[in-house]
């Protein structure tokens, strides 16, 4: 069984920090490119940053460069979003995601709020 679970959102102030992560099991995690997607209230999904099976390379959206960092130890099959900087246009369900050729898997998401 597949499963992507997220954890670490909360209520952060303005400039805060929060680090996401994601486990995953039942398939085979160093294989599949991890990605972060966002949604906010009445917004279509974003993707926010994903990074390939070795962690060699990275793409992130603009909006988030030079603040959010995405990483991943596939000895324990966990992909992580280090956050700084934090802004209140960052809130939102932030979900992970995994793909290869032949599957792509979604998380359930974990909310992120950013305000005063």
């Amino acid at each position: 069984q597949v499963q992507l679970v997220e954890s670490g959102g909360g209520l952060v102030q303005p400039g805060g920090s929060l680090r996401l992560s994601c486990v995953a099991s039942g398939f085979t995690f160093s294989s599949a490119t991890m990605s972060w997607y966002r949604q906010a209230p009445g917004k279509e999904r974003e993707l926010v940053v994903d990074i390939t099976p070795t962690g060699g390379s990275t793409s992130y959206v603009d909006s988030v460069k030079g603040r959010f960092t995405i990483s991943r130890d596939n000895a324990k099959n966990t992909v992580y979003l280090q956050m700084n900087s934090l802004k209140p246009e960052d809130t939102a369900v932030y979900v992970c995601s995994a793909r290869t050729w032949s599957f792509h898997y979604w998380g359930q998401g974990t909310q992120v709020t950013v305000s005063s």
